[in-house]
């Protein structure tokens, strides 16, 4: 049974019209309520409170209307189909408003988990959705890998019977490669000549690429053709539309078909390509689409929007495989040689395999604890079998370096114990357990213990000479001494106590020993070293020594001096020494510190050692401050290149004034040791330039900057030149001389002499009178002046090299020019880019950059008048200047 109910619909309310309610009821039943309200009315509970009909009425006039669509709203709810059918007439409407991001992530979980529960309840659904999309893809794929496996077995049979695939087969073997990876390496030879990616929807050539020497004709001729031969095998075997035209093979050309989205790539290939390369072009395809995904879809004939399409065809066209030009099969004549002298080769091993045994078993043979009893070769193994001690070496490990193969190798062996006294030393200590004081070793085959050890174990020792007797070596214990532990203690308290004895600061007044106990008494100095620490390394039991020890302070030298050292806080210009058992102070220090050690010294004298302070200088800080100020003032007046002019000192501040010459060291710097406090000291100087010899070589370094060959040196106060420099230095130089003559500073120059260049000057005008020449509004020189670049660089970097030698510097000023044809503005530019080009391809050449200048010359310096027959073509050049610094 279904209800009727009516869809929900959202009530109208006016703006102040209640038509629906009897106003005039209202009224009357308002007025009627009015007179009978009882104000003394309390409510009555008897149970459930009895109702009151007008106000029943009341709530009918007022909200009648509401209750009514709550009652209808309410059934609605209650009804699932009747609220389905209400909701779903206004579904539509509700998401055509709501926002797309909003309703978007509204909806996926929903959507999500229903194409999850679609596909969970009938998977044959989807399969059915993807087949046609699939299924032509994977059929493709799998007709490609077919093909491919029968190319690859069809070469493999051509090939495998011939020179070159013995050839191939050892060259398999040596990669790791297949066998038939090799053959098609080698036997498909192929290249792609052209490309060509041609719009689904138009048919129009979207971009072409053709490799170097490969002709055709009009491209979009070939596109359009292309696409009618499409088109016209689709009408005429009423294909489908997804499908294409794969492969068209013409001769000794082939031309591969991959579909894309958009566009189809078409590849012209001359040769028998390997089906491998279907991928290679489908990968290119594919990632144009990604790209270019966009312009693809919206081309119309205009290729400005896929600019870069020919860089992706460029890789597909520089795919070939050309012929293998392999010179004679040698490995193969050595394949065949080995195989005629198969016993040969067989007779030597087996007899490098013999001699390697042979030198195996006379090691072992010759390894103590180690008896060959029997050893023998048949059918290519090793057998050997003997005795061997658990402790001699293991047979197996001396296998290593021998050659010999260890799974060839059988061997039993018997353990026993042999009679070598190394092995017999073994068994004695690991069975003795030898105490810390007794060492064993071996003296002419005989086993000899040495030192001390209890009676106990030299029984132990002699019971197993005893055993050892009857063929074993000697064992001679006659060299151990049998000391009892008791004697053995005593001797380590008594070194205790004659270490304690030595110590100074500690008096030992009595030691015993009772009881297996050590008692110990005296007096000990604070700062003497602690006994108890001195018990480490004497093997006394720190456990049974008991100790009284009374404090006192020692005389000794040490001790007292770190006790005036602790007392009296020497200051830092105070040092105190032990001389001769005397306690000595040196140094300087204010007056109330000597004071203070004066005092000390008279407490010392009862019994001490003595305490001389004769040494000390009573300084007070004012006088001391005065010291260190004139150390400073004749420090500076010592310096080169400063004058001080004034100093004084007033109010505890120093004040100092003069000149300084920029060279000379700094006088703050100096303040550094002088215990002068920087911010006390007021400075003002002048700067000078001074005539000390070493700051006037130091501004002629700087300034005239003399080549290597050159030595600038004092001499008697006076500046000698020596060397050699060129022509131009040597003005310089002497022009600074007569400079500083008229200061009173000598330079000499006569010892200085003229660079003899006359070896580069050959050099030089064949390098200044070469020129590089371009065409006309190039900027890069024809292939014609590769030899002239190639001799230009050559004598650059021969004639800088012979420079540095001589210790000048080489400069090269390129120079470039061009003709008068066009604007002079451009004849400047491209004039530059000539020098520019020139020097980096000097540059690539080995010519160091910071030896070439560049400047462009533009129509300013021709070569010959512009008017003449050659004038255009000489005047576009580049020329080299060759400077020497």
């Amino acid at each position: 049974m279904t209800s009727t109910v009516d869809p929900i619909s959202l009530p109208q309310r006016t703006a102040s019209n209640d038509t629906e309610i009897d106003r005039e009821a209202l009224a009357r039943l308002l007025i009627e309520i009015a007179r009978n309200v009882d104000p003394d009315y309390r409510a009555r509970f008897d149970g459930v409170p009895t109702a009151d009909p007008r106000m029943e009425t009341l709530r009918q006039l007022l909200v009648s209307r509401e209750i009514s669509e709550l009652s209808r709203v309410t059934h609605l709810l209650d009804e699932p189909e009747q609220f389905a059918a209400a909701v779903g007439d206004v579904l539509s409407s509700a998401a055509a408003r709501a926002p797309h991001v909003q309703l978007g992530e509204a909806l996926a979980p929903a959507v999500e988990r229903a194409v999850q529960r679609s596909i969970q309840k009938s998977p044959r659904t989807l399969t059915d959705i993807l087949y046609p999309v699939f299924l032509p893809a994977i059929r493709k794929s799998i007709g490609e890998k077919i093909d491919q496996t029968f190319q690859s077995l069809n070469e493999t049979l051509r090939h495998i019977f011939t020179w070159h695939g013995l050839k191939w087969r050892f060259e398999s073997w040596r990669t790791g490669a297949s066998f038939s990876e090799v053959v098609l390496k080698h036997s498909l030879v192929y290249r792609v000549e052209h490309v060509f990616l041609i719009s689904r929807n138009s048919g129009l050539l979207i971009a072409h690429v053709a490799a170097d020497n490969a002709t055709s004709e009009d491209p979009q001729l070939i596109s359009s053709m292309l696409s009618a031969i499409q088109d016209f095998v689709k009408d005429s075997f009423n294909e489908k539309e997804q499908s294409s035209l794969d492969t068209i093979r013409f001769g000794d050309l082939r031309l591969w078909s991959e579909v894309g989205q958009f566009a189809t790539l078409v590849s012209v290939i001359r040769g028998n390509p390997p089906e491998e390369l279907h991928e290679i072009v489908r990968d290119v395809l594919l990632r144009i689409h990604e790209e270019c995904s966009q312009a693809l879809g919206e081309f119309d004939g205009d290729s400005s929007q896929l600019a870069g399409v020919e860089a992706q065809l460029q890789t597909c066209v520089e795919l070939k495989q050309e012929e293998s030009n392999q010179g004679f099969p040698w490995l193969v004549v050595v394949a065949v040689l080995l195989l005629l002298i198969p016993a040969g080769g067989w007779f030597l091993l087996s007899w490098q395999s013999g001699q390697r045994w042979q030198a195996y078993v006379s090691q072992l043979e010759i390894q103590p604890g180690i008896i060959v009893a029997e050893q023998k070769v048949r059918y290519g193994q090793f057998y050997i079998s003997g005795l061997r001690d658990p402790l001699g070496a293991d047979p197996q490990s001396l296998l290593s370096g021998t050659q010999v193969d260890p799974a060839r190798v059988h061997s039993q062996w018997k353990f026993y114990q042999s009679l070598e006294p190394e092995f017999v030393l073994k068994r004695l200590t690991a069975s003795l357990a030898l105490p810390d004081t007794v060492r064993l070793s071996i003296v002419k085959n005989r086993i000899v213990a040495e030192g001390e050890a209890s009676a106990a174990w030299i029984s132990r020792a002699q019971a197993a000479a005893q055993q050892l007797s009857a063929g074993g070596p000697v064992f001679d214990i006659s060299g151990v001494r049998d000391v009892s532990l008791e004697e053995r203690e005593a001797e380590r308290w008594q070194a205790y106590v004659s270490r304690l004895e030595t110590q100074p600061g500690i008096i030992v007044a009595e030691q015993n020993i009772r009881d297996g106990q050590f008692y110990i008494a005296g007096l000990r100095d604070p700062l003497g070293t602690d006994p108890q620490s001195l018990l480490s390394g004497t093997q006394v039991d720190p456990a049974r020594v008991h100790s009284q020890w009374k404090f006192y302070q020692s005389l000794e030298p040490e001790f007292v001096l770190k006790r005036l050292t602790a007392s009296l806080y020497p200051p830092d210009t105070v040092r105190l020494s032990i001389v001769k058992d005397r306690i000595v102070a040196e140094g300087e220090a204010p007056d109330t510190w000597i004071d203070q050690a004066r005092a000390a010294a008279r407490q010392l004298s009862a019994g001490g050692p003595e305490f001389d302070i004769s040494k000390v200088r009573d300084v007070s800080p004012e006088a001391r401050a005065a010291e260190h100020w004139q150390y400073y003032v004749s420090r500076l007046e010592a310096q080169p290149g400063i004058i001080v002019a004034q100093q004084t000192e007033r109010g505890g501040h120093f004040y100092i004034s003069g000149l300084r010459d920029p060279l000379a060291a700094d006088p703050q710097a100096l303040l550094h040791g002088t215990q002068i406090d920087p911010a006390r000291v007021h400075s003002q100087w002048q700067f000078y330039q001074s005539l000390d010899p070493k700051f006037v070589v130091k501004r002629l370094e700087a300034s005239l900057t003399p080549p290597k060959s050159v030595l600038l040196s004092i001499i008697q106060g006076r500046i000698v030149v020596v060397g050699e420099a060129p022509a131009n230095w040597i003005n310089r130089a002497r022009a600074a001389a007569d400079q500083l003559s008229a200061d009173g500073v000598v330079l000499d120059i006569s010892q200085l002499h003229e660079l003899n260049l006359a070896e580069l000057n050959d050099l030089r005008a064949a390098i200044q009178a070469t020129d590089i020449f371009f065409y006309s509004g190039k900027v890069v020189p024809g292939p014609e002046q590769t030899p002239v670049l190639d001799r230009l660089a050559d004598q650059i970097k021969e004639f800088a090299e012979s420079a540095h030698k001589s210790g000048v510097t080489a400069r090269f000023m390129l120079t470039g020019h061009s003709d008068a044809t066009g604007r002079e503005t451009a004849n400047a530019s491209i004039s530059a880019a000539r020098a520019e080009t020139v020097r980096a391809l000097l540059n690539k050449r080995g010519v160091a950059p910071e030896l070439l200048l560049v400047r462009g010359a533009g129509t300013f310096e021709p070569l010959v008048p512009e008017n003449s027959q050659t004038g255009s073509s000489t005047n576009r050049r580049v020329s080299i200047t060759v400077n020497l610094d």
